[in-house]
């Protein structure tokens, strides 16, 4: 009994003690680091920028990049793409020369189309050789970005993403300058099929990757159809646009049959290559892809792209493609570049692609047009279309990397010191 009295008046001095009503002081944190301190804060991201989700982040951090195959030129042009990397300073950053290879060939496309607008007109030869130059320090720059990193010790799942999404981008500009330099725009339709036909072909080697995990390469690939592209450009630039139509003898075939022979060979091949995969069935449950979705919903985005594309170029009542060929690629390409852009993410986050997208809202904007009977003139909202469409595709892609490179703790275009490993 004594023992409960004691118990009772001890615990009641404890509870009704001043000390007991204080609040525990907060602890001065430490200047120097430490290595129980926290991880340094993300860099902030506003809202809008922040595309994916926490757990799209979380799986992408797990990705790991996964090719096979090995095209022809690629054994030669390694020597020089090796020679190529060791120029470059170690404090360059891997995505800085991805985005300088493509600002100059976009650059030297936009020169090509100022002088070429409808594809049918002649251009200096100065033109054609800056487009065959700009073509090739992109692909040189594009082939030694994976090598910098491995170099400089900084790859990361956002240089491959980096990587895939400036080959979006160039696709399309590629596209447009191709024809140009053989001057197909006195054919719309051809113009039209061989336009669209890089952009369908780079979002389906992507939905195949999609599907079986690993990007495939073929014995003729981009490596081989750059190259082609460039003779090309220094056959105009040396012969002058009017050399396509050169007749050859004994076979009676104009010049400019052979590139699109060419384009029509290697877009069934691809497809073979692609399909064949795709259809075989995926690496997730039940032959689904790697986001166990099905193999056949990328073709819901792409069939809309080229269904989109071709009704507004066939019912335009003031031939919209035949008088602006070269900015109707240019912005159906910003549309293609950040549907394959999303595909792309949806691979290496193992996420479900879906279909609503503001990347149709340009090509929506001139089918509405056209349903209405051109309530406004074609001209001026392909125009809009084409601002619309690269200000998203800027967002979107500005957005990413950097809510990837907040997430990653690295920058974009520069290399992110390691941090010192903790002495004793």
């Amino acid at each position: 009994l004594q023992l409960k009295i004691f118990i009772k008046k001890t615990h009641l001095k404890t509870c009704f003690h001043p000390d007991s009503f204080k609040l525990p002081s907060r602890q001065p944190r430490s200047t120097s680091a430490s290595c129980t301190d926290a991880p340094p804060r993300k860099p902030s991201v506003s809202f809008w920028l922040q595309p994916l989700s926490p757990a799209q982040l979380k799986r992408l951090e797990e990705h790991k990049y996964s090719a096979s195959g090995r095209s022809l030129f690629e054994p030669p042009c390694q020597i020089y793409w090796n020679w190529l990397v060791q120029q470059i300073p170690t404090w360059i950053a891997p995505n800085t020369l991805t985005i300088v290879g493509l600002l100059v060939n976009i650059l030297s496309t936009v020169v090509l189309v100022y002088y070429c607008p409808t594809a049918t007109e002649e251009a200096p030869s100065w033109v054609f050789i800056l487009s065959a130059l700009g073509l090739f320090i992109y692909q040189s720059l594009d082939a030694i970005d994976g090598k910098q990193a491995r170099r400089t010790n900084s790859s990361s799942p956002l240089g491959e993403l980096f990587d895939h999404g400036c080959d979006a981008v160039s696709t399309a500009v590629v596209a447009v300058g191709t024809c140009v330099s053989c001057g197909i725009g006195k054919y719309p339709n051809w113009m039209w099929f061989c336009g669209f036909v890089g952009m369908f072909m780079f979002f389906c080697a992507h939905w195949q990757t999609y599907v079986s995990g690993t990007l495939r390469f073929g014995l003729v690939d981009v490596t081989e159809v750059q190259f082609a592209i460039m003779i090309m450009y220094l056959m105009s630039a040396f012969g002058g646009v009017s050399l396509w139509d050169t007749t050859l003898p004994v076979i009676g075939l104009k010049l400019n049959v052979f590139p699109i022979f060419g384009i029509i060979g290697g877009a069934l091949y691809s497809c073979y290559n692609y399909f064949y995969v795709i259809l075989n069935g995926g690496v997730g449950k039940n032959g689904s892809t790697v986001a166990d979705t099905s193999v056949l919903s990328p073709g819901l985005h792409i069939g809309l792209f080229i269904t989109l594309a071709f009704i507004i170029f066939k019912k335009s009542s003031s031939h919209l493609f035949e008088h602006h060929p070269c900015l109707y690629l240019l912005t159906f390409g910003m549309v293609a570049s950040k549907i394959s852009n999303k595909l792309v993410i949806a691979h290496m986050t193992r996420s479900e692609l879906y279909l609503p997208d503001t990347a149709f809202i340009g090509p929506g904007l001139l089918f509405l047009n056209q349903y209405f009977n051109s309530f406004i003139d074609e001209h001026i909202v392909l125009w809009i279309a084409m601002v619309f469409s690269l200000l998203d595709l800027t967002r979107y892609c500005t957005g990413v990397c950097l809510q990837i490179a907040s997430h990653l703790r690295i920058q974009v275009f520069s290399i992110t010191p390691q941090a010192n490993p903790h002495r004793d």
